[in-house]
């Protein structure tokens, strides 16, 4: 069943009125208006003032923002008859996802409709660092004829090294393959198929930082990626490489790029965005060979007016009950009442997947045992896929966008069943092969009258351990004294054990155990960790347990046992060992 299938809009409550009533809280293009054609009431308010937009809400069934206009929870509150937030753009931090979501209002934005503009700003900075554009331009300006000092580098037969290969990432590799380069690749996520067909090879972060001529980071940003390029990796790097930056501010390390620019380790730089913006002071200014640009990315004509568009359609489409390509946060079509508590068991069982693997399968196997396969479980593969990409690509995963983000990295999934489950009513197992041939499997199951999630399998180690907030796994060869050594750990650095289960394999030789502990690690005790430990933490809270707020609230498991994505892969997959 197509992902599609469950993108539908909130009910509608009852109104008097012919038309819906769409808001217009921001300037958008004439394109915007035309998309939403003759059906719709339109009216209009500056979004930036808080009292006019709150009485605008009051009776309108949508509203199109841009950056300025705050959708939080007093706002949502204030649209009693409101259906969708639409967001012309990408990001969404002006808009309280989980108080739309718990108020049935649907939040839609243009997720792709920036991703060519934010390509060729990458390539436009890579070519001016390369070639001293701004500098020769200044000079030239100023009266000055200076063509030796000017000199540059040429693209051709040069390695360009992404670090990222999503979209943007790509499109960037797309884009780069007339200059005759020789493109490599980090990407944990992204298999060695797609990457081929991008024209790149995929290759280790080391490998990357000391090969290449010119790096292009496109991650998204993450506790893991926030300093990825800093000073270990800069160590690392041709003198004359040129690094680029137009993804997201602080995963480029900037005071570590100054210094290393200053020593003569790295030769130039181009950068768009900034760890705190607006950046009007930087150590990086101060360098003729570097080139800023205040967050352009996105701030073209064509991708304003393709994000207007695209929302306004899906305006359009929610409100007539259609299907909405880009909601953030769908509610769910047609399930039977037995299939659905199972979707938020099948979502952690993704996410409790990419943590212990390190990265996606090249292909997702989503097995279903039990009773429950007498009704249509289809809706456990988009279960499967959001949990395996949210804590793996940049914003909120949704039902309907996980199969485009999975055929987008070349990850396919089947789904099979069987009427026989074994020793549980009901079990649904997560197994695939790695890129390197690993092969990882994660099962879970519902228990009891108040149907609570269970863990009951990793990688063929039998288990059945409650999920919780935070849980420790690890394997070590079967010997005496290993329990107590990982308690003493833990209890060392302040962390309590709240439960534990140990199991070993067919053989006897080898043991896993798994603790569901009070707290996440701290930078501080993760220092002591076992090589061979993986922790997971709820997103829903905070290392002290308090529960935390915001757009990325959602119930679920994901890694939190290592900062450095390049660690992560190698660390999560030490636990297979």
């Amino acid at each position: 069943m197509s992902a599609a299938t469950y993108a539908v809009a909130p009910a509608a409550k009852e109104s008097p009125v012919t038309k819906p009533v769409v808001l217009i809280a921001e300037e958008l293009s004439p394109a915007t208006l035309d998309a939403l054609g003759p059906d719709f009431e339109i009216r209009s308010c500056d979004g930036a003032d808080r009292a006019a937009l709150l009485a605008a809400l009051a009776d309108v069934d949508a509203v199109l923002i841009r950056s300025a206009t705050k959708m939080d929870a007093e706002a949502i509150a204030a649209g009693t008859k409101l259906k969708v937030i639409a967001r012309a753009g990408v990001g969404l931090d002006n808009v309280d996802v989980p108080a739309a979501t718990q108020a049935g209002v649907m939040v839609v934005n243009a997720p792709t409709s920036n991703i060519t503009s934010a390509a060729e700003l990458a390539v436009g900075l890579l070519l001016a660092a390369a070639r001293n554009i701004v500098p020769a331009s200044q000079a030239l300006k100023g009266g000055a004829w200076k063509r030796s000092r000017y000199g540059g580098i040429e693209l051709l037969d040069k390695t360009v090294g992404i670090v990222g290969l999503g979209r943007i990432g790509a499109l960037v590799a797309e884009r780069l393959k007339g200059f005759g380069v020789d493109i490599i690749a980090y990407d944990p996520y992204t298999t060695p198929t797609k990457a081929v067909q991008l024209g790149a090879r995929l290759v280790e972060l080391d490998e990357l930082l000391t090969t290449s001529d010119f790096i292009t980071v496109h991650l998204p940003k993450t506790a893991e990626t926030v300093g990825l390029i800093g000073v270990e990796a800069l160590s690392k790097v041709k003198p004359s490489v040129v690094i680029v930056n137009a993804a997201r501010g602080g995963i480029v390390d900037e005071a570590a790029l100054a210094d290393a620019l200053r020593d003569g380790r790295v030769a130039a730089a181009g950068l768009d965005v900034f760890a705190k913006e607006p950046c009007t002071d930087s150590p990086l200014f101060e360098f003729e060979k570097v080139v800023v640009t205040p967050h352009l990315g996105a701030s073209t004509e064509e991708a304003q007016e393709k994000a207007g568009v695209a929302v306004a359609k899906s305006v359009r489409l929610a409100l007539s009950g259609e299907i909405v390509p880009d909601a953030v946060n769908v509610s769910g079509g047609v399930i039977v009442e037995e299939v659905r508590p199972g979707i938020a068991l099948v979502e952690k069982l993704g996410r409790v997947y990419t943590a212990i693997a390190g990265g996606v399968p090249l292909h997702l196997h989503l097995d279903v045992s039990g009773e429950i396969t007498e009704h249509d479980v289809s809706i456990w593969k988009l279960a499967a896929l959001k949990g395996l990409f949210t804590d793996v690509v940049e914003g909120q995963v949704s039902y309907v966008n996980a199969p485009v983000i999975a055929e987008s990295r070349g990850v396919g999934i089947t789904l099979t069943t069987d009427s026989a489950s074994g020793d549980f009513r009901n079990v649904t197992t997560l197994h695939g092969r790695l890129k390197d041939g690993t092969e990882v499997s994660v099962a879970g199951t519902l228990t009891g009258p108040r149907m609570i999630e269970k863990l009951v399998g990793i990688n063929g180690y039998d288990l059945e351990v409650p999920l919780s907030d935070h849980f420790a796994v690890f394997t070590y060869p079967d010997r005496p004294g290993v329990v107590g050594q990982v308690g003493g750990m833990l209890g060392e650095t302040g962390i309590n054990i709240g439960g534990m289960q140990v199991a070993r394999d067919d053989r006897g030789d080898r043991a896993l155990m798994i603790l569901n502990v009070d707290s996440g690690l701290t930078p501080r005790s993760r220092a002591g960790s076992p090589r061979r430990l993986v922790l997971w933490t709820s997103p829903s809270s905070t290392s002290d347990g308090r529960a935390r707020t915001g757009a990325h609230g959602a119930e679920g498991v994901v890694p939190h046992a290592v900062r450095h994505v390049g660690r992560r892969s190698q660390s999560a997959r030490r636990l297979l060992g």
